[in-house]
């Protein structure tokens, strides 16, 4: 039987496993395109306070963590963010990434943000099934973005749309892919795999 899954705000007091996991993903390297995790006070200034979480196991341990930053300063974008899912090599399998993701979506939504967004690795097949499972959807594949120690990577981009309201445009259901970018967006964060691999920034 699969030990139960905490998911709690993620502090500082979690920092030191947080930013190992955070390496460990890296090292894998299908997780982004940087190299090195940034220290604690990176990572905590560049994440917003209220939208970020920590997986603990039974031991208060960390399993995993999620967390999310802003696109952009400019108005039009305030309900739009960026978020990075990271899972320990030896919790996946156990739902981790995508009790980490619902946690993300509940806050988001219950802050009023309409859309949440990152960039994929196409070679990391679990990671958009566990995007999918959460209403993620395929906007499209930016070519050749960017070189990753050496080699040119393509990056799949995926959002959610919150539910509908009057103030925010509505949820776009289900998995599929646009034909083209319908507005310029940015990234900076890449997922890697999740549960059977692994999800990350």
């Amino acid at each position: 039987m699969t030990a139960p899954v905490l998911v709690v705000p993620l502090t500082a007091a979690h920092a030191a496993e947080v930013i190992a996991i955070y390496q460990a993903g890296i090292d894998e390297g299908n997780a982004t395109f940087e190299t090195t995790a940034p220290t604690w006070a990176e990572f905590d200034a560049a994440k917003l306070p209220e939208h970020r979480f920590v997986a603990l196991d039974e031991a208060g341990h960390a399993l995993g963590w999620v967390a999310a930053t802003k696109v952009s300063e400019r108005a039009a974008y305030a309900g739009v963010v960026e978020h990075s899912v990271y899972v320990h090599p030896d919790a996946r399998g156990r739902g981790v990434a995508s009790a980490l993701l619902k946690a993300l979506v509940d806050s988001t939504e219950a802050a009023g943000i309409w859309t949440i967004q990152s960039g994929i690795f196409p070679e990391n097949a679990a990671s958009l099934a566990v995007h999918q499972r959460a209403g993620f959807r395929v906007i499209g594949t930016r070519e050749r973005i960017g070189r990753h120690h050496g080699v040119w990577r393509d990056v799949v981009l995926v959002e959610r749309r919150s539910l509908p309201s009057p103030e925010s445009p509505p949820r776009q259901a289900g998995f599929r892919a646009c034909g083209a970018l319908e507005q310029p967006t940015a990234f900076s964060v890449l997922v890697r795999r999740v549960d059977t691999a692994s999800v990350a920034r």
